[in-house]
Parts: structure tokens; sequence; C-alpha cells
């Protein structure tokens, strides 16, 4: 396993859910920075619980808290209902106030769309067209940036740098930006295609590329990557925070969502690529630290796909192409050295899939290796470790519920593993080809997008 120790860690909050005011939140987060101080336990409290409001749902970490979910089903039984899309996405379907969001890019005209449905019955609400997209050459659509919903609101991000708040009820646009027109083009080898995150009252945007490579325009910032906040009621930015970074050619590029964290020192965005971790406050962007370079080596090819997870009170990063994790205290200022790792290890690493947090735990799929593993977060070691039986490799991230994970491959195979010994539960073949949306969870069901459709399995709604 090859598993390194370094010091002991100390401990830090899980994290709270978005969609309170600004102050309010704050002061909630500052609250739980004492609370975790004074070595105190905190209790995750989702967002919604019921809902999957943005990729890595309620607690930003791919877990639901959501109960009585199917173990076995197939296209026909145990399914609500299944609508058809009008196109193709990586994006994974945000379930908020009984309505379903999800993007979508036409397979021959490559026209988006952005568009909405009813948790209950599967029926397109509204359907909005937003312009041309593109299909890039290993999978990744403009439609590939996760959609974000807050109840009033719903936000689309596409990789052609459209963003866009509309009305979840109506449909209608209430504000819209071109990040590329208004901040330079975007420099990514495979194309852009993080999601936008929504936390304490403000909505995140990541570009992390090769900024180097983009020829500066008179009238536009300096190209840089960046993180830009924006106030999600009307669209306003707040703040755009350069991020520099160290890192050559390709390795200068990711497709990374910011992660919210809380820390005894207060709340964090954390974000990876360009061979780094950085800590940034949330109210103004500033960097706080930056990790040891995930790539000593300088490798020109290291792009970095899968996000960080946050367990056990430390931060969880991965290596590059399945090269390897690694453990981070979330403290500390500047340039850290490998004092500050935990642990690193590596075997069984992700390469595109992002890590699973649940009850303490941490469930680390090995997409390309097709090996799902249950680790002890604070010490790297594994507590079982599941092959999953198949051809087709998996980059959709893992869900975690009701004691169960949910995987599904790029052939629509979804592999049900039990939690506390990786023992498989069900494989269900749902059909489709380069499957990539991680499955959400909402109101005890599992919505789960295939190629061509979008899939509501489960009991019925309470």
């Amino acid at each position: 396993m090859n598993v390194t120790h370094h010091t002991k860690s100390a401990e830090a909050g899980p994290l709270r859910g978005a969609g309170r005011g600004v102050q309010g939140r704050l002061g909630t987060l500052r609250s739980a920075a004492i609370t975790v101080a004074l070595g105190l336990p905190i209790l995750v409290r989702p967002a919604t619980g019921a809902d999957w409001p943005q990729w890595r749902g309620p607690t930003f970490n791919g877990f639901s808290p959501e109960k009585g979910l199917p173990v076995q089903w197939s296209t026909t039984s145990n399914v609500q209902w299944k609508a058809a899309l009008p196109g193709v996405g990586a994006s994974t379907p945000a379930v908020q106030s009984g309505r379903v969001f999800l993007t979508a890019i036409e397979a021959d005209s490559a026209k988006t769309w952005a568009l909405a449905l009813n948790a209950e019955t599967g029926g397109t609400l509204w359907k909005r067209l937003i312009g041309p997209g593109f299909f890039g050459k290993t999978g990744n659509t403009a439609a590939s940036p996760s959609p974000v919903a807050d109840g009033e609101r719903v936000y689309f991000l596409f990789g052609t740098g459209e963003l866009l708040a509309c009305d979840s009820r109506s449909g209608t646009v209430l504000w819209q930006h071109n990040l590329q027109k208004e901040f330079g083009a975007f420099h990514i080898l495979w194309r852009y295609g993080a999601s936008p995150l929504l936390y304490a009252g403000r909505l995140y945007v990541a570009v992390i590329h090769q900024y180097t490579a983009v020829k500066p325009v008179a009238g536009l910032p300096k190209p840089a990557s960046y993180l830009l906040c924006l106030d999600p009621a009307t669209g306003r930015v707040l703040w755009r925070r350069p991020r520099p970074t160290d890192a050559t050619a390709e390795a200068m590029e990711a497709y990374t969502t910011p992660v919210p964290i809380e820390t005894p020192a207060g709340p964090r965005i954390i974000l990876a690529g360009g061979d780094h971790i950085t800590a940034h406050d949330v109210e103004d962007g500033r960097e706080y630290w930056r990790s040891p370079s995930c790539n000593p080596l300088k490798k020109r090819l290291y792009r970095q796909v899968a996000m960080p997870a946050y367990a056990g009170g430390l931060i969880i990063g991965s290596v590059p192409r399945g090269n390897g994790m690694f453990a981070l205290r979330p403290d500390g200022t500047g340039q850290l050295t490998d004092a500050a790792l935990v642990w690193k290890r590596r075997a069984n690493a992700p390469d595109v899939c992002t890590p699973l947090v649940m009850n303490g735990r941490l469930y680390v799929l090995d997409g390309r290796r097709k090996l799902l593993s249950c680790l002890d977060p604070k010490t790297g070691r594994d507590f079982w470790r599941t092959r999953l039986e198949t051809r087709q490799p998996f980059q959709a991230s893992p869900t975690g519920a009701d004691g169960k994970v949910y995987c599904i491959n790029l052939a629509g195979d979804v592999f049900v593993v039990a939690a506390t010994d990786g023992k498989i539960l069900s494989r269900i073949a749902m059909g489709g080809r380069g499957c990539r949306a991680s499955i959400a969870v909402a109101n005890g069901r599992l919505f789960i997008r295939t190629s061509d459709r979008l899939y509501c399995v489960g009991r019925p709604a309470r």
C-alpha cells in the first residue's frame, strides 16, 4: 500500500451547507470555528437535507443523509420515471425544491441547453437554448459543468464560459456573463469543465488554465488563472483573484471545482491545480497558504482532474494521473513544506473521480483500475478494497448515502457497494455510452443520467 506517515493532524469541523445570507452564514462559521477550537463536536447540517443542490451534493463531498435508497432496480422496474434529454452531457443533475436542473448539448448541431424537469413526473418545466458548444476529444463537452440551485435561482455554467442565472420556476434569465469575453480566453487542452460553487451566499467559479499561452488583449485583464466571486442575486462581480503557479505546460491546467471547508481558523475555499492546493479567504479570495508541489519532477502533462476532499480534519489531495494521494493540514501560512503533510500513498489513487466522504471514512474510486477503496482519512490506511468487475472505466465520481456507495461507469453500469465492508450488493445495466455524470440523491430517490436519458429510481415521493 506504501503509506508514509508524518506527524499527527489537528481536528477541524465538518461542513455545513449554503443557502443563508452572507452575514448570518459567516457568523455561523465563526461559531463553528470556536466550537472546533474547544474540541466540541459539530454536527453536519446539510444545506437542504432532501435535495442535491450542486455537483457534490448538500455537504459538498458526495454524501447525502437520505435513507431508504434502492439496491435493486432496472431500466423498467422500480423506476418512478424516465425522461429523454435533448442531448448528452456530463453535468450531474441539481435537485432542488421539486425541480431537476440539467444542461445538455445536441449531438448533431452542438447547440447547448439549460432545462428544468418536474422532480415528481420527469416532465419538462422549461428549456432554454444557450448557444453553440463543443465536443472535446476525450468526451468533455460544453455541457460538462454541473448546475447549482438555491430554491429561487439556478446557476448554469458551460464550457464556453457562458455563466447565467435563471429563475427556478420560469427559466427567465436574470443575469448573464461570458467569462472568456470578460476575462480572456480559456487555454485548456481538453476544454473547460469545472462547476460553480454556491457557498456562504456567494457564487464561486475557478478558471485554472495555461494562462501563459493566452495572448493579451487590449481592454481585457492580464491573462491569469483565477478565482471569481459573484453576488448570486445580481450577478455582480465582487472580486477576481489571480492564482499564479510555478507549473509548466499542461500541468498548469485543471478541471477542478472550488471546495469549501471549515477550519479552526475560519472558512476557506480550497483550489487544486497547477501542481498545488491553495487555501483562499471566502470574502476576498486572498491566498492563505500553498501546499508542497504534487509534481516535484515538473512533469509537463500533469493536469489536475480530481478535486480534493476534506475528511478527519485533513485535506486529502491527489497526484495527477492516479500517481498518489496525500493528507494535508488545513492551517499554516505561505508556502507550506512537507512538514504539513500527515501521510501520503501511491497505491489505488484517483485520476478523474473525486473521493467521497461518508461517516468519517474516505471512499476512493480508481476509475482506470476499477478499484474502490475505503480509507481511514487520518492515516491513509485501507479498511477494504473492492474490484468492480467491468471492462469500462469510471469517470463519474462516487455518491454515498444510506450505507451504500453508488458508482456508474462509462457504459452506464451502476455498482451498488456496501459502505461497511465493500461487498457488491448489485450491478445494474442502465445503458448508454460516455456516462460521466455522478448520481444525485434526493427525496429517497436516485437520479441517474445516461447518454440520452435521466432516470428517477426509488420510492414514490414523500
